[in-house]
């Protein structure tokens, strides 16, 4: 077929998105080797005063309960993976009795649960029924304990399906944290605000750590000196490796040079390393991060390309291509779409070629048929928007659920991983209901969030219209389902973490969590942080990427 000229077609619908906050600023970080240094050898003598406080015999459950949640909060638990994991589970299988001793309070009981769920151990929620009334309301007598609350609140949102008591202790909690937080003293009135707001479950592990760092200096009576130094010396460390991954994406993405070929695409490398860094920040997934980032990059190329330019008979070519996956494709496409399509090619080549040496090159196969996918979805939502066609809701959310791009990048993600099998590519491919889940938080919340900047496009297909029209609803009741629908499904990725960690290694299944969590930081408060990063992604960014912490 001869390539086609794309001036021949009357219908282009372009966008106007605005250009990247930040220019070449991450492109020339060079980092200090002599620093670096300093703070590698700092961190090995730190990590070894907290190795022995979190193993130290005849330690308190309560204290060494407390000890690992701080850890966590802190980012620096990845060091103690291995301790902490058997920590728990021991402490798990005592068969504590939660009920009758009077040193499990609210605020402990609470932050047990939770430590428990949050590593797949299935702990029953009826541990908070000594709090329930004889009409099964939470007691009265709760509603002055701010802290127990708080720990309450934030136990809550690993809930799962048909944990009545958990659902009304959410909903008792957010009431009456909502009525004390301005009575409250510092810090516990900053920790009440941000948790309505961000609730720990929910959150970009990294972007809860930069802001607990700050937090516990400041609790005079519980912080530990050596937490402090060593959570803020680790933090900048590994912000400084970080950086690095940046400037070498921020590099790859100007020299390949297709934001100046696309004019009607989004520049948002920074933001996709952002997006890389909250799925997994840890040393060891440095090369996972840079290729995710790129994929992230590239794929919102192709998705501006079909969202907001391309006409029908560009886009079947396209697709056409990406299906057959042969740089021979390439004199088919019309001229402004060569360059996309090479370098999807290009950056796969690249990734077996770096795969190969350790005989992992065969999981490319897996985020390429993904992305095949992905296309496919992509093509139909754009049919629907150029011929103005609004389809059922379940129609639609079907083909949402792949073009959300949660299994392209779970897959892609994987890739970079050293310790994913075989089996954990072709466990994700037969798409698992902690995958459905994710795919489900990623549409509803990014259709809610996005709407507005949707419709100023012109978009006519899109979720909302489809609920609103299909149930006779407004736009406000139709966002608000979307919501607590996407809260049911985290009910089901909290269950199937339960179910699942027994049979799929929990990094595995920490790597959909994550995902999960980034939509809910760059989407927060209906605003579309990706399109529009100024508000909602800029302070993160500059928090993580920018300014290190002072020590």
């Amino acid at each position: 077929m001869a390539a086609v000229n794309s001036n021949s077609f009357y219908h282009r619908p372009e966008a106007n998105f605005s250009p990247s906050l930040w220019g070449d600023r991450f492109i020339n970080y060079i980092s200090d080797s002599k620093v670096i240094d300093s703070y590698s050898k700092r961190v090995e003598v730190l990590k070894n005063d907290v190795r022995s406080l979190l193993t130290a015999p005849d330690t308190k459950m309560i204290d060494t309960m407390n000890l690992i949640d701080t850890l966590e909060r802190l980012g620096v638990s990845y060091h103690f993976q291995n301790e902490i994991e058997e920590i728990l589970q021991r402490y798990f299988h005592l068969n504590t009795n939660y009920h009758d001793d009077e040193a499990y309070d609210l605020y402990t009981v609470s932050l047990h649960f939770r430590l428990f769920r949050q590593h797949g151990h299935p702990i029953s929620s009826e541990i908070f029924g000594k709090w329930v009334d004889v009409e099964g309301k939470f007691q009265e007598g709760l509603k002055s304990d701010a802290k127990g609350l708080l720990s309450l609140y934030e136990a809550s949102y690993l809930r799962t399906h048909g944990e009545t008591i958990l659902d009304d202790a959410l909903a008792f909690t957010t009431a009456n944290l909502k009525i004390m937080a301005t009575n409250l003293g510092s810090p516990l009135k900053e920790q009440v605000g941000h948790a309505l707001v961000q609730p720990l479950h929910f959150n970009i592990p990294r972007v809860e750590a930069r802001r607990f760092i700050s937090m516990y200096e400041e609790e005079e009576e519980q912080k530990n000196e050596t937490l402090v130094k060593f959570a803020k010396i680790d933090f900048n460390l590994l912000q400084n490796m970080h950086k690095e991954e940046l400037s070498e994406t921020s590099r790859w993405w100007k020299e390949l040079g297709l934001i100046s070929k696309l004019s009607y695409a989004r520049d948002r490398v920074v933001e996709c390393y952002f997006w890389a860094m909250g799925v997994f920040h840890e040393p060891q997934f440095s090369r996972g991060r840079i290729m995710l980032a790129k994929t992230i990059a590239i794929t919102s190329l192709i998705d501006d390309t079909y969202d907001a330019y391309g006409t029908i008979e560009e886009l079947e070519i396209f697709t056409e291509a990406i299906q057959r996956w042969d740089d021979v494709e390439i004199a088919r496409l019309p001229e402004y779409m060569r360059p996309l399509y090479k370098a999807v090619l290009e950056v796969y080549e690249q990734f077996e070629e770096e795969l190969a040496g350790e005989g992992r090159s065969y999981t490319v196969y897996y985020a390429i048929e993904a992305l095949k996918e992905l296309v496919s979805g992509y093509l139909v939502e754009a049919k629907w928007f150029i011929k103005g066609y609004l389809p059922p809701f379940e129609e639609y959310l079907s083909n949402g659920l792949v073009t959300s791009t949660y299994h392209y990048l779970t897959a892609t993600s994987y890739l970079g991983m050293g310790s994913a099998r075989k089996e954990d590519f072709e466990w994700l491919s037969k798409e698992p209901k902690m995958l459905v889940a994710a795919l489900k938080i990623c549409r509803l919340v990014d259709d809610a969030a996005s709407y507005e900047v949707e419709k100023e496009r012109g978009q006519v297909a899109t979720g909302i219209d489809s609920y609103m029209r299909e149930n006779g609803v407004t736009k406000e009741e139709a966002k608000a389902k979307f919501w607590e629908m996407s809260l049911d499904a985290w009910k089901d990725s909290n269950e199937e973490y339960i179910k699942a960690s027994c049979y799929i290694p929990k990094d595995i299944l920490t790597i959909i969590f994550n995902l999960e969590r980034v939509i809910d930081v760059v989407y927060k408060n209906s605003e579309d942080g990706y399109t529009h990063p100024q508000k909602v992604l800029e302070p993160h960014i500059i928090a993580l990427l920018v300014d290190p912490i002072k020590v």
